[in-house]
């Protein structure tokens, strides 16, 4: 940890609330019984899987979502249901996000798609009035990177694409398969749990 210039970031979990459970009430409320099936707190299956991968484009998606419910479902009903996933950014996360960028490089990789990209994650990163870039150097979603943490390749992409050393750089991530993946490319690698905010964590490791 002392030779860390970067700090590169998951998303839920550590700096956005999510609520599975939500989420799967959400769907269920439209008839999407099996929803529980389906999402998990680290990763997704079936078509949620599919487009966090970049597999499947918005459209394909609301179209076999659709199909698994009762009767369909359109297009603005599914999204909403989706967006339950996430609960919000405190503020004072934001903040403390501008501040260790001013002595450290501040990166993104996110398990996430595009529905709630450009939606609820979009407008939750405007709570101060400013937009996503002011708190990364760079980002890395997985639908774009058509890769899914813990994936090695995600990882390797994201080296590349932002132009970092994982021998540089400290991965944040809620989970310990994810961490553990990071750290086998080099990365430093420490675990949000459950309850932990990322800015104790970061201090208890000299960060």
């Amino acid at each position: 940890m002392t030779h860390c210039k970067n700090l590169l970031f998951d998303l839920g979990g550590v700096i956005m609330d999510i609520d599975r459970e939500r989420c799967v009430r959400s769907f269920r409320r439209l008839g999407f019984e099996k929803a529980a099936e389906f999402l998990g707190d680290y990763g997704q299956q079936g078509p949620f899987g599919d487009i966090e991968a970049g597999r499947i484009d918005a459209d394909a998606f609301h179209e076999i979502v659709s199909g698994l419910i009762p009767g369909g479902a359109d297009d603005g009903r599914i999204d909403r249901a989706f967006n339950a996933f996430l609960v919000g950014i405190p503020v004072e996360r934001l903040r403390a996000l501008r501040e260790l960028r001013r002595r450290y490089g501040i990166y993104l990789l996110s398990n996430t798609n595009e529905i709630m990209w450009r939606d609820r994650i979009d407008r939750a990163f405007r709570a101060e009035g400013l937009d996503i870039t002011a708190y990364f150097d760079g980002i890395v979603t997985s639908f774009e990177a058509k890769s899914l943490k813990p994936s090695p390749e995600i990882f390797r992409y994201a080296a590349e694409h932002l132009g970092i050393n994982p021998e540089e750089t400290t991965f944040l991530d809620d989970s310990e398969a994810n961490v553990a993946a990071a750290r086998a490319l080099g990365f430093g690698g420490l675990h949000v749990a459950p309850g932990r905010e990322f800015t104790d964590i970061l201090k208890e490791n000299g960060l």
